[in-house]
């Protein structure tokens, strides 16, 4: 592979590349030597050390244990995976990060915080601009706050038009709403169905979300097509708050929606053949 000089400053991706590169050739090791003790090809390594392809925290951690650098490259791999996010919506994942309690409405998709790989593969690849993989390792990395000693206190709405948006096909949404069932066991997560027979409801709007912390004031976040937009005004967290209460109490019980969620998957994405023909796993 043709070597690339990487200026370590131009992004963390970049730095990340040029201390890889760096920390190999210390230690005395060609592309393909260090690839055989990560259990990866030489070629990968040669692409993530040219910033063409993004490192998984996995990945980091191998390295950090096959150069001895003491948990370095597990470190800057947050940083690397942040930055492959939009740029407009990163504010909102610092402070999504923070967050003690997080309130969401979801007319449309599944939140990025319950999304399976194979689901945010399927959302994010409606648009080609530029590497999948590393898009959706970030995506799958913001999901890392549930797993903390004290994660935030979430509560999930999702229409039931979510439930039915077959994103990814048959086999994607049925492995989707199985994982929705099995965050449903986590004590500190809740998810809650808005049924169609809701009727009119204040999330026709669109889906929003609430960020409330321990220390700092509320944050009420929107989404258009363009970009995200936060703001702690007072009134605008007010007026979502009321809002989402409003769905929470239209919205069938945490029983009642994984009851919904088990029958919709069941019954729309169950073992039946793709339209190729092929029979579901």
């Amino acid at each position: 592979m043709r070597s690339r000089e990487l200026d370590p400053s131009a992004s963390p991706l970049d730095y990340y590349g040029y201390e890889l590169r760096r920390a190999r050739e210390a230690a005395g090791l060609t592309l393909a030597q260090l690839g055989s003790i990560v259990f990866c090809t030489g070629s990968l390594i040669g692409q993530i050390e040219t910033a063409a392809k993004v490192p998984q925290r996995e990945f980091s951690e191998r390295v950090d244990a096959a150069l001895g650098t003491d948990g370095a490259f597990s470190r800057l791999v947050g940083l690397v995976l942040r930055s492959q996010l939009p740029s407009w919506f990163q504010p909102y994942a610092d402070m999504e990060a923070k967050a003690a309690y997080i309130s969401t409405y979801q007319a449309q998709l599944v939140h990025g915080l319950l999304q399976t790989e194979a689901y945010a593969r399927a959302v994010l690849s409606t648009r080609d601009d530029g590497d999948i993989d590393g898009k959706v390792a970030a995506r799958l990395d913001r999901q890392r706050i549930l797993e903390r000693d004290q994660p935030p206190v979430t509560w999930v709405v999702l229409s039931e038009a979510v439930l039915h948006q077959a994103v990814g096909g048959r086999e994607v949404m049925r492995e989707q709403l199985a994982h929705l069932l099995y965050l449903q066991k986590r004590r500190w997560l809740e998810i809650q169905v808005l049924p169609f027979g809701a009727g009119a409801h204040t999330g026709l709007m669109g889906s929003f979300t609430l960020l409330r912390f321990d220390s700092d004031p509320d944050i009420v976040y929107t989404e258009d097509f363009v970009q995200g937009h936060m703001t702690a005004n007072p009134e605008a967290v007010k007026e979502g708050s009321v809002r989402y209460d409003h769905l929470q109490a239209a919205a069938l019980s945490v029983d009642d929606s994984a009851a919904l969620i088990a029958r919709v998957m069941e019954e729309r994405y169950g073992n039946e053949p793709e339209p190729d023909g092929r029979d579901m796993a």
